[in-house]
């Protein structure tokens, strides 16, 4: 019985960590926002394509691994209730958010270590063996398109005419 009321037992380092999430969930808003300000200064560019995107990254990995290691523990959800608005369903619920939000922003250099990612965006993109590929007219603005289209129409409407001539 002894051995059960340690495992249960909640350490400081316990509440360390939702105090950290609580933390980390406030800086993380403040500093996406002052990242997305600083881009807007920087000549309006993407949030992604701000030198130090990857930092943002990593605040998102920590609020993650902060927010599981929360969950993992059932008997920290009494100190949850009452420190975290909406309690534990809305730390889940946010914690979901996050989780969907570093799956879809991983950093350029983690693409970059995996060569098989590289290829599926170079793809994605169009940046691929054009030679083979059936759809290399796709992607032409309109003018491009009409051009190729009239051109390629042009040798018909010769013979067309020569053949009506006859």
């Amino acid at each position: 019985m002894e051995k059960n009321k340690n495992l249960n037992a909640v350490t400081k380092e316990d509440l360390w960590y939702i105090d950290n999430y609580i933390l980390l969930r406030d800086y993380y808003d403040r500093t996406v926002s002052r990242i997305a300000a600083r881009c807007i200064r920087l000549g309006n560019i993407a949030l992604e394509e701000y030198p130090f995107y990857p930092y943002i990254i990593d605040v998102l990995e920590e609020i993650c691994d902060t927010g599981d290691y929360i969950l993992e523990r059932p008997q920290l959800y009494p100190y949850v209730e009452k420190k975290i608005a909406g309690g534990v369903k809305a730390l889940e619920q946010n914690l979901a958010l996050y989780k969907q939000e570093l799956e879809n922003n991983s950093s350029p250099e983690m693409i970059k270590q995996d060569p098989s990612e590289l290829n599926k965006m170079k793809e994605a993109l169009g940046e691929i063996d054009k030679s083979v590929d059936p759809t290399v007219g796709a992607g032409m603005n309109i003018d491009d398109l009409m051009d190729k289209l009239l051109q390629e129409n042009k040798p018909k409407e010769i013979e067309s005419k020569t053949e009506s001539k006859e």
